[in-house]
């Protein structure tokens, strides 16, 4: 089975035409770049006072719900490049990934963060199925906001 997908190319996440339709995704791609990359629901606790402009962002279809789509990684776009803040985001992103493993669709899930290079943070993805020792793999360099603004002055 096959869906319409999202791929990320040139740092934005898109669909592809392919022969005058829209490419699909036979994968794991567009789901892990949904899980990642849209925003989920914040606390009012969470966000640091600098910050505070009253949005929570996040789905809202999960107004009604336990579930939260997206992750958290938005929450820390400005924050400094630090040690904790690797070990927050790798948090952010296994529980953004967790319902992979309550539906059955993988078996187990890790994630990795470093910082490559000052002002961008890699995220490592490796999803187990179910029946296969070999991992899925999927890499994400993710942009430091704090470092595009300081850049841009």
């Amino acid at each position: 089975m096959s869906d319409y997908g999202l791929f990320l190319a040139d740092g934005l996440i898109d669909m592809r035409l392919l022969a005058g339709d829209i490419a699909a995704d036979d994968g794991l791609e567009t789901s892990v770049l949904i899980s990642l990359f849209s925003d989920a629901r914040a606390t009012d606790d969470l966000l640091a006072a600098i910050d505070r402009d009253g949005d929570l962002r996040g789905f809202w279809g999960d107004l009604d719900s336990d579930h939260n789509t997206g992750s958290l990684l938005w929450t820390i776009k400005r924050a400094k490049q630090l040690t904790s803040i690797l070990e927050r985001a790798r948090r952010y992103a296994q529980s953004s990934l967790q319902w992979l493993i309550e539906d059955a669709i993988a078996k187990r899930v890790e994630v990795a963060t470093s910082y490559p290079q000052r002002g961008w943070m890699l995220i490592e993805v490796f999803i187990y199925r179910p029946g296969n020792s070999n991992p899925v793999s999927y890499r994400y360099n993710y942009e430091w906001q704090a470092q595009i603004i300081k850049v841009a002055r």
